[in-house]
């Protein structure tokens, strides 16, 4: 007769996406794994697999978290351009708030990860292209409402703010408010 799970597959799942977002993935070890999930090793091999298979079940649950914020962002009612203006100033805020400085685990993974590691290669890559879809989407929108101009280029902009989006999250480590202010005052003017 097969044993029963004595834990919840998605609680420790998620204490080891927390651990891996706030060590990186090579300065956690399976034991501090073992210690933090509150499991065994050989639970933890027959739920997850691998450490790797595990950081990357991880950073997939990080990505569809974060993926899911966005979706409720965009999707409500409200101005396409709102939403994307929105989108950097609550990264900046979530930069200068975060008590614990540890960035955005994408990018995390990104910086310590990528392209040794072709798992998280990928997931790292389809996040930031599901973002700048997203963001593409909602000022090709804003465009056709008039609320962009005529001459901006949705694509463009998209990439551009994909890629301060990411340097945000990378100052989250070390974040200074007036360098952070600033910057967002100046990638905002480009949606006037």
């Amino acid at each position: 007769m097969a044993r029963t799970k004595e834990f919840d597959p998605d609680v420790a799942l998620r204490a080891a996406l927390d651990l891996f977002w706030r060590q990186g993935y090579e300065a956690t070890s399976m034991q501090d794994l073992v210690d933090h999930l509150g499991i065994g090793r050989a639970s933890i091999y027959a739920t997850f697999g691998s450490k790797n298979e595990l950081y990357l079940r991880a950073l997939t649950r990080y990505r569809d978290e974060l993926g899911g914020r966005y979706r409720t962002l965009f999707d409500g009612a409200g101005s396409a351009l709102s939403a994307v203006r929105e989108l950097v100033e609550s990264t900046a805020r979530e930069a200068l708030t975060d008590p614990d400085h540890k960035g955005c685990f994408m990018i995390n993974t990104a910086t310590e990860c990528v392209p040794r590691d072709e798992g998280a290669s990928r997931l790292v890559e389809r996040g930031f292209d599901r973002l700048q879809a997203t963001i593409a989407d909602a000022l090709t929108r804003a465009q056709q409402g008039g609320e962009l101009g005529a001459r901006k280029d949705p694509q463009a902009l998209a990439r551009f703010l994909v890629t301060f989006l990411q340097g945000i999250r990378v100052m989250a480590h070390c974040p200074e408010e007036r360098r952070l202010t600033d910057a967002v005052d100046q990638a905002l003017s480009l949606l006037d």
